[in-house]
């Protein structure tokens, strides 16, 4: 593991949400809220890089006084919070999204299914079997599979009833090719995203337009689904809880996301304190 990373001050903060800025409540604690401050005050602006799709974020950015662009739906949604709408998205193909679950079937047997409908204002869909990861984010059950392609999405999200999240995602990887993209984001959670699209991807397209590179950039997160914007930015710090997979990749680890990790490691960058 490198050395904590010391440099001039950065121009841009990447995190993720949950298990990385969020506590599990969902809230931010005041001492990672006036890191954030302090780094604002200084020049560097916060840019939240998420799973979660734009519906899934609107409240919370106004939380958090959020006034510009995040990384929504794995880097496949760029939302404006001031505007409140998309100004960039792609979608997964919905012929493409029910070949890939069919490969993945083929392999593991039934799965659970549920989309994020692309748009500011779209809905989540699950199957009947399909439990929430978080269950305080709003969804639509619905009765038959079919109806989880009325409108373009941007994600699929799987759960196994025996498999664990590494092992479904590793056999996902393996069968579905050039389909979709695969991810783990959290605790029961594995995507399929349209396909090279990735937190890297969507992090370097706001990051043009916001005219900062990626050495100049700090990025936050927990999970495998990170990974590629840790290896996007120039310097990546894990949470103490993030997964094995992203701690060996990181530049550093920082406590958990319930002891103010993010906090921490910019109130040592920007001098707070």
């Amino acid at each position: 593991m490198a050395a904590p990373f010391r440099s001039t001050l950065f121009d841009l903060i990447a995190t993720d949400l949950d298990g990385t800025l969020l506590r599990g409540d969902d809230t931010v604690s005041g001492r990672t809220r006036a890191a954030l401050a302090a780094a604002a005050d200084a020049g560097a602006r916060h840019l939240v890089v998420t799973g979660r799709s734009a519906p899934g974020v609107r409240e919370l950015l106004r939380a958090l006084g959020g006034r510009g662009l995040a990384v929504c739906a794995q880097g496949a949604q760029l939302y404006d919070a001031v505007t409140d709408r998309i100004v960039w998205s792609l979608t997964l193909d919905r012929d493409l999204a029910e070949q890939a679950l069919g490969k993945i079937e083929a392999e593991v047997g039934q799965v659970d299914a549920a989309v994020d409908q692309n748009g500011a204002d779209g809905l989540t869909l699950v199957e009947p079997g399909y439990v929430m990861s978080h269950p305080g984010l709003p969804s639509v059950r619905i009765g038959r599979r079919e109806e989880l392609w009325a409108a373009p999405v941007s994600k699929v999200l799987l759960r196994h009833p025996r498999l664990t999240d590494d092992e479904l995602a590793a056999t996902a990887r393996a069968v579905v090719g050039d389909l979709a993209t695969v991810t783990m984001s959290g605790p029961g959670t594995v995507e399929l995203q349209p396909y090279g699209v990735t937190k890297a991807t969507g992090l370097a397209l706001a990051a043009e337009r916001l005219g900062v590179t990626p050495e100049r950039t700090i990025a936050f997160g927990d999970m495998p689904n990170d990974l590629p914007m840790f290896a996007w930015a120039g310097h990546g710090v894990a949470m103490a809880n993030a997964h094995d997979e992203l701690r060996a990749a990181a530049d550093e680890v920082t406590l958990s996301n319930e002891e103010d990790g993010v906090g921490v490691v910019l109130e040592r960058e920007f001098g707070v304190g």
